[in-house]
């Protein structure tokens, strides 16, 4: 369960790379209730935690 998590995570991020600042590190790290989450709701996860991660990102203000 936990490599089939790491690749759905690991392909919602790739699509994401390109909205990220160059230069920018981010750890991801999955929750258990990530195995049992749908790829879009762990999308939408991913894209709340990059706006607060990197303001940027979501259009906030930092």
């Amino acid at each position: 369960m936990r490599n089939q998590v790491r690749r759905r995570l690991r392909e919602q991020m790739r699509v994401r790379l390109a909205q990220l600042p160059p230069g920018t590190m981010l750890v991801v790290r999955a929750l258990p209730d990530a195995a049992t989450a749908s790829s879009d709701r762990l999308g939408r996860a991913l894209d709340d935690a990059l706006a607060r991660a990197v303001p940027s990102v979501g259009g906030g203000t930092p």
